[in-house]
């Protein structure tokens, strides 16, 4: 059974039923819970859960210390390209906004690479735009085969692929794919994404599942928050990566919690989601999915950042740029993907996580 239809099993209706009815001694037994089950993780995405968001916070915080200890593994994005057909409403690299484009060449986006691995990191995210026949898989793979012997890990987070094409990147030394379906809601996704390849809801939705049965080691999903409700598409995420780990159990399953922030182009946030329901939903995920990675980017200030490490976040970047070019080649001028709200360095970001109480992790992964 694929994903999409396991998430046909819970619709729409089930969900907001479901949220809506539960109480706080419902989410106080789920807390009790060792296991939890869907429905149990859908209790906690509740407003019944918002009053006890203490309690799951402290859940949380304990389930994060067991099967994570003190350690919070550091990565950072190298954007390839940002050259994109897409029209996606959202997205500062929307191919009728008016930034400048850039493209690396394999010399300069070596350069850049070396740049990122000489601040200790190990663990890189590739990112382009799509445009297949500029940012070809060819393209990406060769790449990631060049800077592999720099980095112990390196991660794609590019348009969706066949399952020969990430074979085909595994193959070059690719070990981990990233995937935001960005709303899980098939109606709204279809008004957010008018133009391009990107419109294809399903083939974006089974990226993930073709790419671990291509060999991928790591897998990463999540939604943009503020697109679509929140209980829809957070439970949504949530059980995709529930059902990915129920059905590739040899794989690292990573979540990332990105909220929509400021970027070039206009767009009216419908959904905003505010941070009490950006904590509920941290530590949601945390109870439910006690060994899956949480991501936070640097959509994040340095305050909420800090913060949240002890709720269930794993994985955070550091020494960002979400434009193309500008760590050692000439900046474009492009004012990237979207706006970074922390700003700080690898050796920064090391700094604050120790004051905190926490090891910065550099390199988790070793090919032997």
């Amino acid at each position: 059974m694929t994903f999409q239809k396991f998430l046909a099993a819970w619709p729409a209706e089930r969900r907001e039923d479901g949220a809506s009815a539960a109480t706080a001694d419902d989410v106080l037994a789920v807390l009790d819970k060792d296991c939890l089950q869907p429905v149990d993780f859908l209790t906690l995405l509740s407003p019944a859960a918002t009053l006890c968001l203490e309690d799951v916070a402290r859940r949380a915080h304990d389930i994060t210390l067991r099967h994570f200890g003190r350690a919070v593994q550091l990565f950072t994005p190298l954007y390839l390209s940002n050259i994109c057909t897409n029209q996606c409403r959202y997205c500062g690299f929307n191919a009728k906004n008016h930034q400048p484009r850039r493209h690396l060449t394999h010399e300069e986006a070596l350069a850049e690479a070396a740049s990122i691995a000489d601040t200790g990191l190990g663990h890189i995210l590739l990112l382009t735009g799509d445009a297949r026949k500029i940012a070809s898989p060819q393209y990406i793979a060769a790449i990631a085969k060049a800077i592999r012997p720099l980095f112990a890990s390196v991660g794609v987070e590019v348009y969706s692929m066949t399952e020969e094409e990430y074979r085909f990147l595994a193959a070059s030394g690719v070990d981990s794919m990233t995937m935001f379906q960005e709303t899980y809601t098939e109606r709204l996704y279809s008004q957010l994404h008018p133009v391009g390849p990107k419109k294809d809801y399903v083939f974006r939705l089974s990226a993930p599942e073709r790419a671990a049965r291509a060999g991928m080691r790591s897998l990463g999903i999540g939604a943009l928050l503020g697109l679509g409700s929140f209980v829809q598409d957070a439970f949504a995420t949530g059980l995709h990566a529930w059902w990915l780990q129920k059905n590739f159990p040899g794989l690292e399953i990573s979540v990332s919690i990105p909220r929509i922030c400021p970027h070039e182009g206009n767009f009216d946030v419908p959904d905003e989601v505010d941070d009490v329901h950006f904590v509920q939903y941290i530590t949601a995920l945390r109870c439910f999915l006690p060994k899956a990675g949480i991501t936070c980017s640097t959509r994040e200030n340095a305050f909420m950042r800090d913060h949240i490490i002890r709720l269930g976040v794993t994985r955070v970047s550091a020494g960002v740029s979400t434009s193309v070019g500008g760590r050692v080649t000439p900046d474009d001028g492009g004012h990237g993907q979207f706006e970074i709200a922390d700003h700080r360095s690898v050796a920064e970001m090391t700094t604050a996580l120790a004051r905190l109480g926490y090891q910065a992790v550099v390199k988790d992964w070793e090919d032997i």
